[in-house]
């Protein structure tokens, strides 16, 4: 397996069925636990910016010449967005010194969420699927992630009481 395949298909999980791209969010989790567990927050943050520039590259490889823009054995897009979803409770375990996996319903959300706007497609998660090119498969889901974290953070606040609801 070549280095753009490995990369994309995050090491062969992509070709796991069905819902490849829920096997490549189920597979962020772990990664992302590690990564947190390793360095706080800016690890996690780094990681995905490198996640996010080596899935451009694969991404480009392995759909050059090919009408298919997106195959679904690319899943590098679904780790770079599941790890943006979980910001949103790396970042209060880091800051606060809380144990991660005390978050554990926020993991929950941000993993279904992400899947929720990955999967629908809404709005601009929408448009930036339909450029067609290795960017719009990349950013589909770092915008699905973003939503999802929003998401995270209104449920915790409205969980904690924070929003007064």
């Amino acid at each position: 397996m070549n280095a753009a395949r490995l990369i994309g298909t995050v090491c062969g999980v992509g070709y796991l069925r069905p819902a490849p791209g829920t096997w490549g969010s189920l597979a962020a989790l772990p990664l992302a636990w590690v990564l947190h567990s390793l360095g706080g927050f800016p690890l996690l943050v780094l990681a995905t910016a490198a996640v996010f520039f080596a899935g451009l590259w694969a991404t480009g490889v392995m759909t050059a010449g090919q009408e298919d823009h997106d195959p679904s054995e690319i899943v590098v897009d679904e780790v770079a967005g599941q790890f943006i979803a979980l910001w949103a409770i790396s970042y209060p375990s880091w800051a606060h010194g809380i144990d991660i996996t005390a978050l554990w319903p926020g993991w929950v959300a941000g993993f279904v969420l992400f899947r929720l706007f990955d999967i629908t497609k809404l709005g601009p998660i929408g448009w930036a699927d339909r450029r067609g090119d290795p960017m719009g498969v990349m950013l589909d889901d770092v915008i699905a992630g973003v939503f999802a974290a929003i998401g995270v953070v209104i449920l915790a606040g409205i969980s904690h009481g924070v929003l007064g609801l």
